[in-house]
């Protein structure tokens, strides 16, 4: 063998060895954000197990990617009577979108800004028209994304560690993942309050407002879930029935809600108005401690996003699911463009928290919000 023949050979082992280096990587890789997401088939049902702890199990669009098409095979395979999502951890059943990411990619990745919010809420119309029981196990912090995860769902459990959140006013965006279609479709005017202040529903009072089906102390979830994995070609009567007998032993009553028994009425009167000057004016008229710390609140959030957040909603109350969701998608594409979104993501992801945010940069006319 020449010289010649030796450096071809010696050439070759090398390209191999870096193809397979490379190829080592790639499984990594798609090993990594295939982890983000848990898709299992147990007993007679589908279950998806959002895996990023670490993040409060943060929605990516890698996840939403995975969980969409596994949802439409589960929804046609007539094995699979049933849908259960939850989060790992402990802590949260899902914190939201990955903010951080979505934000970034307007210098990096632009299409991600599309591709996220669109995909985003396919996957939510598809959860509303799930033919299968669609059971969300929101125990822990569930918040923007997550809530688009869960509220659509036919069953949602809530435990005593629920937290139901929608900030989104503090971070320069609206409520999205139709939060413009379920919010005003709550009792009296409490999704406007939530929707503008982001006030932290917790425990039982997810469970009171509407937000959640059932209520079950998180100790005995893995005991339900274990009971619905194991009932044997179950109807959606069937689903209800095992959920209704573990609300039933809850400790519904342990607790008394503040918010709905003390401020409801305060609610109802404040938050009736189709402006937010005059929402705030109602607030300052009322002068009570709730009154005052939510104008305390709503000074803080982004006035831009509270003129679009009201009007989402009001347009919203007339609108199905699906024309909601258009809606908000486009305005999502116009949030991206403006600076209050990028500004308040950066101030919540950092240490001093210290952005206020400026007078509206763009008027809400010209987001089209109608249309």
């Amino acid at each position: 063998m020449g010289q010649q023949d030796v450096w071809r050979l010696l050439s070759r082992f090398n390209s191999l060895k870096r193809a397979n280096v490379i190829l080592q990587h790639l499984r990594m890789s798609m090993h990594t954000e295939a982890s983000e997401v848990l898709l299992e088939r147990r007993g007679c049902a589908g279950v998806i197990t959002l895996n990023r702890p670490k993040f409060l199990n943060a929605l990516s669009l890698n996840m939403i990617r995975q969980i969409y098409p596994q949802l439409k095979k589960w929804e046609q395979d007539p094995e699979t009577f049933l849908i259960i999502i939850k989060g790992a951890g402990g802590k949260a059943f899902c914190a939201g979108g990955d903010i951080k990411a979505i934000s970034e990619a307007k210098n990096t990745r632009q299409n991600l800004t599309r591709d996220f919010f669109r995909e985003e809420y396919i996957l939510n119309n598809a959860i509303a028209s799930c033919q299968k029981p669609y059971v969300a196990l929101i125990d822990g912090i569930t918040m923007g994304g997550g809530v688009g995860l869960s509220v659509h769902g036919r069953f949602r459990v809530a435990t005593e560690r629920s937290l139901f959140a929608m900030p989104e006013t503090g971070i320069g965006l609206f409520p999205d993942v139709g939060g413009g279609y379920f919010l005003p479709r709550l009792q009296g005017k409490l999704g406007y309050f939530l929707a503008l202040t982001g006030f932290r529903l917790k425990g039982r009072d997810v469970h009171r407002a509407g937000i959640a089906t059932h209520f079950v102390d998180s100790e005995k979830l893995h005991k339900l879930e274990e009971e619905l994995l194991a009932l044997k070609s179950p109807a959606a009567e069937d689903i209800a029935g095992v959920l209704e007998s573990y609300h039933a032993e809850s400790k519904m009553d342990q607790d008394k809600s503040v918010i709905f028994e003390e401020h409801v009425d305060k609610i109802n009167r404040c938050f009736s108005a189709n402006t937010v000057e005059q929402i705030i004016e109602n607030l300052r008229q009322d002068g009570s401690p709730f009154a005052i710390e939510q104008l305390k609140v709503i000074s803080k959030m982004s006035p831009t996003s509270l003129k679009i957040t009201l009007r989402q909603l009001l347009e919203g109350s007339s609108k199905t699911l699906q024309e909601v969701l258009t809606m908000e998608y486009r305005l999502t594409q116009a949030c991206m463009e403006g600076h209050d979104f990028h500004e308040g993501v950066r101030a919540e992801l950092s240490v001093s928290n210290g952005y206020v945010f400026k007078t509206n940069e763009f008027s809400v006319n010209a987001l089209q919000v109608s249309k």
